[in-house]
């Protein structure tokens, strides 16, 4: 049973450099076993002391989060194709927090022109669209 593993950039010292490797195993926890077995220290990065995915680790069993799938538990075949991307912080939050800092620092500043708001409003439009972006890239 082979299943081609693609490994992101930051976990490639531990595969030699390898972008993909093929393991083997029945279940996620199955085939992470036997990459360490390979690549010893991989399945430490992608789980935690108490045996469960990291949340900052997203795992794709042919492009579906594992989460959704059984996480650790869930079911390989011959042929699947897994992808391990780390979670990117940002997004929505870190848009709410720039407007929220954006608009106190103009209610602080005395600004009551809609101009002022108006400009910060649309420079937060162009962070959110470019958070979207980088979001959608590394769902690939």
């Amino acid at each position: 049973m082979a299943i081609e593993v693609r490994i992101p950039t930051i976990l490639r010292s531990y595969t030699g450099g390898a972008k993909v490797v093929d393991g083997t195993g029945d279940t996620l926890a199955d085939l992470l076993t036997d990459l360490d077995s390979r690549h010893s220290g991989l399945r430490g990065r992608l789980i935690t002391d108490a045996g469960t995915l990291h949340r900052f680790v997203n795992v794709y069993v042919n492009d579906e989060d594992v989460r959704f799938l059984g996480a650790l538990d869930a079911k390989l075949s011959d042929g699947d194709s897994i992808t391990i991307l780390p979670a990117v912080a940002g997004g929505a939050f870190g848009f709410a927090a720039a407007a929220a800092i954006s608009s106190h620092s103009a209610v602080a500043a005395g600004a009551s022109s809609h101009s002022a708001v108006a400009a910060g409003a649309s420079s937060h439009s162009a962070v959110a669209a470019g958070a979207g972006r980088h979001a959608a890239v590394a769902a690939r």
